[in-house]
């Protein structure tokens, strides 16, 4: 089937490039235009209908009419001067804020946009007064406009209304200041636009300028990326379609988690073929292009298809996840890279037949022997000296594992930067009500047998709950039309995305709300740190489910693949030591030297498959290396070291990439973000230079071939005991693939 696929691709490539361009074009189109239509950023949709607070939300939307994606920005309005507002200022107000409410707000159609595909935007907002300052210095008022706050459409309606509000209280004579929901999402996207910008630039020309390097041609410095690119907004557009067909909802890190991950495989396997591609035609200077690019991709193509497989099977496991943020991140991801895979197997096969020995114009080491390198010398150490080798690498994994000792998660959403205005405006509010008068702990309670609610019951239950340590103060109660459900507002005296008010919310407020609860009705807790206690329940329930399941489906796919017991044995112990040094490493940065929380809650898993997935990934492509030439005959340890000859340019390159890939999110506005950037990336590195060029390639030298267990790795006549023979640098041809 590989052989098959390649071969029609090198026999008839401009075909596959032309379908490609075509799928690639409309498919990216496609899934710009309708990926805000498919993602919901309200964490608590993503939880089991079971938790209290997914139950809760349920309420809100039957019986209260809140709107899935309606977005709140407080407005705070106050005068100029500094003084108390007086009564005919709190006139004003209310004015100004009714006229708001009637007032159509029209969204501005950018090149953003596409009409006929892009959702209009366009609303009449709900403004109405929440609350005036005990002192009198301002007023706030709950602004909802309705939307995906990631939309680009919803920020262009968000501005047009700040403006517009900004200048009606302005002629009244007040000043205004928006924070909280959209706004913080608008003014941080804004505060980091230029810096993604810049990131993004800096990253492709990192990667252009490593191919650059390695290969000295302009081909295969922009060829790669430019494919890469072509599938990635292909793959991204066939999830977003997908999504939409289905009916699911993608979290908004989605997509962009989706672009990271394939612009760095993509290179990584483009990269293996072209080092591969290279190597032969040096080989064989008689041959054609397209023969020697149809036998590459055929050969290469099982070791990238073995390793997009064990990607796929690693995120397919989050499939079994009870937090939907995780449960449709997994297939998304394992979607695309498969999407990924097809193109390695078609379009960059049918580019290496296309350009053939101009990829690597105006290169002349097509002409010449590759001389002796690092790589050499990296193969030669590892298989004369594997027990020193292995020994420091399991030490330095080991020693970066110990930060992970003590190691805490943090719910955190990141919040705004502190220099944007709606920073400043969070922090003036703070400085006169308590933390959680902007975002409210609310209770919502249901009659079971559909009669009305008591009043007396539900003040009783505003008094318990009052009483809490930690809450502030309680509204009373609003009962809904048929007075069968009710809703309290309750303001902690602690930001509620913290993790006292999570420990709040989980344990004293809702045992209140429990025991006071009316006779013959059913409570429930919401808000944002009701939300977050129990996505801490389900994540922890999920890292125990998840963590093991993928850990053994990936055994069993490197059992298949490499026919061996001892060898997979092998691969997973050096990537869960991998897995272990990395979030260690990141747990010391961000926690225990950065002062941070915690490491944000979704960084272990992300973090394990990626490092267990990708580990493995190299460790595939570096064992098929490393059972060739064992296949070849002779001593294992000079086995050894003419396969780390050959993988570690690819190797090294592909993590390099790769890693710049992720590493560009380590530079963003977000906490969470950057933790996630910062810790992929280093796993990636660690994976490639400590494990699959280093830890592995020992650990063969010293099993031999113990290492394929129970097939043997080769037929050839036996190692003497004891045999350190390794072949001088740059002697000992390797057979093909």
């Amino acid at each position: 089937m590989i052989r098959a696929l390649t071969g029609f691709s090198t026999r008839r490539p401009w075909r596959v490039i032309a379908v490609w361009g075509v799928l690639g074009v409309f498919l990216t189109i496609m899934g710009q235009a309708l990926v805000f239509r498919v993602t919901q950023t309200d964490s608590a949709g993503f939880l089991p209908p079971e938790y209290d607070a997914a139950a809760a939300l349920r309420i809100a939307r039957e019986e209260f009419g809140a709107e899935p994606d309606s977005e709140a920005v407080t407005v705070l309005v106050a005068r100029r001067d500094g003084k108390p507002l007086e009564d005919a200022d709190r006139r004003r107000v209310e004015d100004v804020a009714r006229g708001l409410s009637a007032a159509r707000v029209e969204m501005p159609w950018t090149d953003e946009q596409i009409r006929g595909l892009s959702e209009d935007h366009s609303q009449v907002p709900r403004v109405a007064l929440v609350t005036t300052a005990p002192d009198g210095s301002f007023a706030l008022l709950g602004a909802r406009l309705r939307g995906n706050s990631t939309d680009p459409g919803v920020h262009a309606v968000y501005r047009v209304f700040h403006d517009r509000a900004q200048r009606e209280f302005g002629e009244a004579g007040l000043r205004t200041g928006f924070t909280g929901g959209l706004a913080d999402v608008v003014e941080r996207a804004d505060a980091e636009k230029t810096t993604r910008t810049v990131v993004g630039l800096v990253m492709v020309g990192l990667i252009v300028l490593v191919n650059v390097v390695v290969f000295r041609s302009v081909l295969a410095a922009f060829v790669p990326l430019f494919a890469v690119s072509v599938v990635g907004g292909a793959a991204t557009g066939t999830v977003v379609g997908a999504a939409l067909l289905t009916g699911f909802a993608l979290d908004p890190g989605t997509p962009g988690m989706i672009g990271t991950v394939l612009i760095g495989i993509g290179v990584d396997y483009f990269l293996f073929l072209l080092f591969r591609f290279r190597e032969e035609l040096r080989r064989r200077p008689e041959a054609h292009h397209r023969a020697v690019a149809a036998d590459v991709a055929g050969r290469v193509g099982m070791a990238v298809t073995s390793a997009a497989l064990t990607i796929v099977a690693a995120f397919a496991t989050l499939g079994t996840a009870s937090f939907g943020q995780f449960r449709v991140l997994g297939p998304s991801v394992a979607v695309s890279v498969l999407v990924m895979l097809v193109a390695s197997l078609t379009l960059m096969p049918a580019l290496l037949a296309v350009t053939g020995r101009r990829m690597f114009w105006p290169s002349r080491t097509l002409s010449k022997a590759g001389r002796p390198g690092a790589a050499a010398r990296v193969g030669e150490l590892v298989a004369r000296r594997p027990l020193p080798v292995l020994v420091a690498s399991v030490a330095l994994l080991g020693a970066l594992a110990v930060g992970a000792v003590g190691v805490r998660m943090d719910f955190g959403t990141g919040g705004t930067p502190r220099d944007t205005a709606a920073a400043a405006t969070a922090r003036e509010i703070a400085g006169v009500l308590p933390p959680g008068v902007s975002d409210p702990t609310t209770v919502y309670v249901s009659a079971d047998d559909g009669r009305p609610l008591d009043p007396a019951g539900l003040e009783a239950l505003r008094r318990a709950l009052s009483g809490v340590a930690g809450v502030g103060e309680v509204a009373a109660p609003v009962l809904a039309a048929d007075r069968t459900a009710a809703r309290l507002d309750a303001y902690l005296t602690v930001d509620a995305r913290s993790q006292p008010a999570r420990d709040l919310v989980a344990g004293p407020v809702r045992q209140a709300v429990r025991a006071a609860a009316p006779a013959g009705t059913t409570p429930h807790v919401g808000g944002t740190a009701a939300v977050f206690a129990d996505v801490a329940t389900a994540v922890d329930r999920d890292l125990r489910t998840v963590f093991p399941v993928a850990a053994a489906l990936i055994a069993l796919i490197l059992v298949v693949l490499l026919r061996s017991v001892a060898a997979p044995v092998v691969l997973m112990l050096s990537v869960g030591l991998c897995f272990a040094a990395t979030f260690g490493a990141s747990a010391l940065v961000f926690q225990h030297l950065g002062g941070a929380p915690g490491v944000n809650f979704v960084l272990p898993l992300v973090l394990f498959l990626f490092v267990v997935a990708l580990g493995t990934d190299y460790n595939i492509l570096v064992g098929d290396r490393l059972r060739e030439e064992t296949a070849d005959g002779g001593p294992v340890r000079a086995a050894v070291a003419r396969a780390v000859r050959h993988t570690a340019p690819a190797v090294a390159t592909a993590g390099v990439v790769l890693a710049a890939s992720f590493g560009s999110l380590a530079v963003g506005a977000d906490a969470s973000t950057r933790q996630l950037g910062f810790a992929t990336a280093l796993g990636i590195l660690l994976s490639a230079f400590v494990l699959s060029l280093l830890l592995v390639p020992a650990a063969a030298a010293l099993l031999g071939r113990a290492m394929w267990w129970p097939v043997r790795g080769a037929r050839s006549r036996k190692d003497e005991a004891g045999s350190v023979a390794v072949l001088p640098v740059g002697q000992g041809a390797s057979r093909p693939l």
